[in-house]
């Protein structure tokens, strides 16, 4: 992904502070910042309607405001809704970045899937992008971001990988292909319709068992390999491309994070918990739609074997907090304790299934992430949170506050985050991709669709389980 650059806003904040901690945007006006009705991508009475109710309901103006601009970002500027022949066809990009992201845009319209049942467009409009997905995988399933066209030839095109045509970047994620399936599953769980279920989605599944299996490499490095030549040493993978030694353990190796950073271990512990879940939901849907119980085993299988492996290697003692769970390892003993604001994190593990959050270590886990024992936690008189090597030092991101309150099991704790995220906006009537821990109008991306949306479907959430917290 391209490197993100400061954008500053000139919002007044004010010097109150709520919840005695942090301080409040103090907005006496919310202009209109959302793109006018007439311009808008996609448009949903029912997005419509959830926005009337929850600014009629909740009495923060502010919070109204920033949920009517944020909650529909993906449906009014980042989609291309069509027809391709008789299937519904959804090209999504990420917002600033002309390219689709496997996982963005999953994470972009999950949100609406709870409304699809009542908006037949809008469960074509989410059809569309699992019909996209298959396609997208099927061209090559080690790429991360794709181009709407097949033959466009993007910046990246000189990496030293396998890179071809159609192709925005090729970097190797294993939750690239985790996040497709957990839509498809969701999706068919609530509606009951199969017709994006076809040979082409089947196969695109077979894909993924493959391309999890190579990166097992339990014979040899596999065929992946990535190089770049750049400043940033994120954005390459050391020894010809493959990566630090791994021993074969199980486990599933990723080159990079969900934060399209380089790992420092290739056993990325969070993303392999998603493909345990992603390989279970696959394998019921490829038993129950296409009847295929030898391709079900085959799938399970992998995933037993995964979950095996994480149980002997994922967790390590730590000398505060006891056992946790490690970021990444390599099978030798070697571990890197830490958290990145992109998901799947250890932060997020509940919230993609893969663990219930009174699990006991994943509470030890959280409450170290959440704190100065992790490099990547950042704390400021403008708010605290999980940032990540992709931008840097003190520049905390929304996304982790927002999987922390999505998360949490305290009132107290899911107050300040809507508190903290609410002040992160400066003024904009957005979130962004990070802002700096001291300073909220220091801030990198200011049309981030993931951001947005995540933040309403938190509000929304927050709203219908616990409204007195918005108050």
């Amino acid at each position: 992904m391209k490197r993100s650059v400061f954008l500053k806003n000139t919002a007044l904040l004010s010097t109150g502070l709520l919840l005695s901690k942090f301080p409040a945007s103090a907005n006496a006006e919310y202009p209109t910042v959302r793109t006018p009705a007439g311009q808008r991508k996609f448009s949903s009475k029912v997005i419509e309607d959830s926005i009337s109710e929850f600014k009629s309901a909740v009495k923060d103006k502010e919070l109204g405001w920033l949920f009517e601009n944020c909650f529909p970002n993906t449906l009014d500027t980042t989609v291309t809704h069509k027809m391709n022949g008789s299937k519904p066809d959804t090209y999504v990009i990420t917002g600033d970045i002309d390219a689709m992201w496997l996982r963005d845009s999953s994470a972009q319209v999950w949100p609406y899937l709870h409304f699809i049942k009542k908006d037949k467009s809008l469960q074509d409009l989410i059809a569309g992008v699992i019909n996209r997905q298959s396609l997208c995988i099927l061209r090559d399933p080690y790429a991360n971001a794709f181009y709407d066209s097949p033959d466009k030839v993007g910046e990246w095109a000189s990496d030293e990988t396998d890179m071809k045509p159609g192709l925005h970047e090729r970097k190797w994620e294993i939750d690239s292909l985790c996040y497709p399936i957990r839509l498809a599953y969701r999706y068919w769980q609530l509606t009951g319709d199969t017709s994006p279920f076809d040979d082409k989605w089947k196969e695109a599944v077979m894909l993924t068992l493959k391309t999890f299996r190579e990166q097992q490499r339990k014979n040899d490095d596999g065929p992946y390999h990535f190089q770049r030549k750049t400043s940033w040493a994120t954005d390459g993978v050391p020894m010809a491309g493959y990566g630090y030694p791994v021993k074969p353990v199980g486990l599933i190796c990723s080159a990079f994070r969900p934060s399209d950073d380089a790992t420092i271990y290739s056993f990325l512990i969070p993303s392999n918990f998603f493909a345990v879940v992603s390989l279970k939901q696959a394998a019921k849907m490829i038993e129950k739609i296409a009847g295929d119980k030898k391709a079900a085993t085959e799938l399970n299988a992998l995933a037993l074997e995964v979950e095996t492996a994480l149980k002997k290697h994922a967790v390590v003692n730590h000398p505060e907090y006891g056992k946790v769970y490690a970021y990444e390892v390599n099978g030798y003993g070697s571990y890197n304790l830490m958290d990145d604001a992109n998901v799947p994190s250890l932060l997020g593990m509940p919230y993609l299934d893969a663990m219930p959050v009174t699990d006991p270590v994943y509470q030890n886990t959280r409450k170290m992430l959440l704190s100065l024992n992790n490099p990547f936690f950042f704390k400021g008189t403008a708010g605290e949170g999980i940032g990540g090597p992709h931008i840097g030092k003190d520049m905390i991101w929304p996304i982790a506050i927002t999987v922390q309150g999505l998360t949490s099991i305290s009132d107290k704790e899911i107050k300040t985050c809507v508190a903290m995220l609410k002040n992160s906006n400066a003024g904009t009537g957005f979130m962004h991709e990070s802002f700096h821990k001291n300073d909220p109008k220091k801030f990198t991306r200011s049309w981030f669709a993931w951001a947005n949306t995540l933040f309403g479907e938190f509000l929304w959430e927050t709203y219908k389980a616990k409204p007195h917290l918005l108050a």
